[in-house]
Formats: C-alpha cells, sequence, structure tokens
C-alpha cells in the first residue's frame, strides 16, 4: 500500500528550486509583472522548478479575494493564469504557481495551477483545507466566508519528480501527505501564508513534520511581510529535505530561497529508515479513498 513504484525514474535527479517570497500590493498589474520579473531571475539562477506563494496576484483578505478572482477557463479574463503559462513556455520550466482567487460555476477557490515547459497547466489543487480559526485575543479569520474548499487530493508528474501539491492550511493535515508519500512523490510544494502568531509557533515544525511520515522533500513559499493588507504574514519560505534538515529558508522580507534538491538522498534516507517495513498494519492502516492513478 506504501510502495513508492514510480519513485525509481527520478531518484537520481538533482535541480535547482526557487521560492520566490513575493511582496504583494494592491495593484493587480503591478503583482503579475514583479513575478514574471522575479520568475526569470530565478531562471538566469539556474531554477528549473519556480514556486511562487499563496495570494501572490492580490492581498491576503476575503475583501479582495473576488475583486482579484480569475476564471481559468476564460484566458482573457485571467491574466495571472495565462502570464505563468507564458513564462513556464519561454523559458522551459516547470510553474507551481502559488495560488490564486479562482472563480468556477459561481464559487470562489484559493486555487493553485501547475505549468510544465511547454506551458500547458498539468495540474490543478484547489486548497482542501479552510482556514477557520477564533483565537481569542489573537486572530479571527474565516475563509469559509468567501471561499469553498477543494476535495481533491493533487500530484503531477513532471520532469523534476513526482510532486505533491497542498496549499497553506492543507499543511496542518498529515494525511494528506502521508497519501502523497504513498503515491510515490518526491517532493511536496506548499504555498503559503502563516500569520505571525501560528507562523512562529509550527511553520518551520510541521514542514519538517510532513517529510518525515515518507521522508521527502518539502518546500514552502509565502508572501513576504511588507505585503499590503491586514493580514500579518510570518514569511520564512523553507525547503525542507529527507530527515527533517533545513536546505534553505529566509526571513521575513521580499527575497528570493535558490537551493539544489538531490533526490538520490530520498533512497538512501529510506534505506537507513525502512518505515515502509516498519509499519504495523495489522495495528492500523491508511486509507486512499480517492481515485488518483498514475
Amino acid at each position: 500500500m506504501f510502495e513508492s513504484t514510480e519513485a525509481t525514474q527520478y531518484n537520481k535527479g538533482q535541480f535547482k528550486i526557487a521560492l520566490c517570497q513575493l511582496s504583494v500590493t494592491l495593484d493587480k498589474q503591478r503583482n503579475l509583472a514583479h513575478a514574471l520579473h522575479t520568475i526569470e531571475i530565478a531562471v538566469e539562477q539556474g531554477a528549473k522548478l519556480v514556486v511562487l506563494p499563496e495570494m501572490w496576484n492580490c492581498p491576503y483578505s476575503n475583501d479582495n479575494f473576488a475583486k482579484y478572482a480569475e476564471d481559468f477557463d476564460d484566458e482573457d479574463a485571467s491574466p495571472s493564469f495565462s502570464m505563468l503559462s507564458q513564462v513556464a513556455s519561454n523559458q522551459g520550466i516547470t510553474i507551481v504557481g502559488g495560488s490564486v482567487p479562482e472563480w468556477n460555476n459561481g464559487l470562489l477557490y484559493n486555487s493553485c495551477c501547475v505549468f510544465g515547459p511547454d506551458g500547458k497547466l498539468r495540474a490543478k489543487h484547489r486548497k482542501i483545507h479552510l482556514f477557520d480559526v477564533d483565537i481569542p485575543g489573537d486572530i479571527l479569520f474565516k475563509e469559509s466566508d468567501t471561499l469553498a474548499a477543494g476535495n481533491t487530493p493533487t500530484i503531477v508528474d513532471r520532469d523534476v519528480g513526482r510532486i505533491g501539491i497542498g496549499i497553506c492550511h492543507d499543511i496542518r493535515f498529515p494525511e494528506l501527505a502521508m497519501l502523497y508519500g504513498a503515491r510515490g512523490a518526491h517532493l511536496i510544494c506548499y504555498p503559503g501564508a502563516f500569520n505571525l502568531s501560528t507562523g512562529e509557533l509550527l511553520w518551520e515544525l510541521v514542514q519538517r513534520a510532513r517529510q518525515e511520515a515518507s521522508i521527502l522533500f518539502v518546500a514552502t513559499c509565502s508572501p513576504s511581510r511588507d505585503s499590503n493588507g491586514c493580514y500579518p504574514i510570518w514569511g520564512h519560505s523553507t525547503l525542507v529535505g529527507p530527515f527533517g534538515k533545513i536546505i534553505a529558508t529566509s526571513g521575513h522580507e521580499e527575497t528570493m530561497v535558490i537551493a539544489e534538491i538531490d533526490y538520490s538522498t530520498i533512497q538512501l534516507q529510506r534505506e537507513s529508515v525502512p518505515l515502509e517495513k516498519l509499519r504495523r498494519e495489522d495495528i492500523y492502516q491508511f486509507v486512499d479513498k480517492s481515485a488518483w492513478k498514475p
């Protein structure tokens, strides 16, 4: 059940990943132009996989999501979608496009699009676990006031490996990461905008914990803290490797994290600590209810 039959085709892969921690403004066109320029710089520095933050085309706020939302089925009305498709094709890279608000059939989603080097849409993940919290004296925020939840885990095969996708609060749920590990993922990308309170307490902790369940790579990408809006963002975009090693991270300011991923380390660590063999499925079982096939 936990066998990763496709893992070996990438496990010697080495490439550079770029985590673009962008400052987000109220000006959507400025955000698009800035993201495009940052992606081009990432490619100049050798990145083959570029990851953008959660809600990079608008400030993170329930008041903004509908105003900045796009219908991806109408390319003329989807400048964020079109820009990512074009730059992926022009630069010949894979882009995990952070997330932007998406209109679809009258519902509003927090959605991440993955584009291949040919510019085609290869996967779309709608945030499964909405961020609804009420911490007395600290923060009250309910995404469910405006957003609908996605219902489908997202995993995609690219030239840079088998990648699972989650968005921000999705990282709090180990079951999703275990599902991706069971399906042979080498890397899970989580665009996210943790706030100051949960970020300081949990951001690094949950990243390291998610890789440990299956021994793989975890990449997170946040907006920078100086982004516009009333939601205080933690920042600290990070790449975590097998055994919870922090390979590269940032502070809270606008920046770009460039780091090397080497999939051969996954197999080395799995051989050192063979979790798949040690699992007690006579006592407990992991159940995958989705219909995904490689």
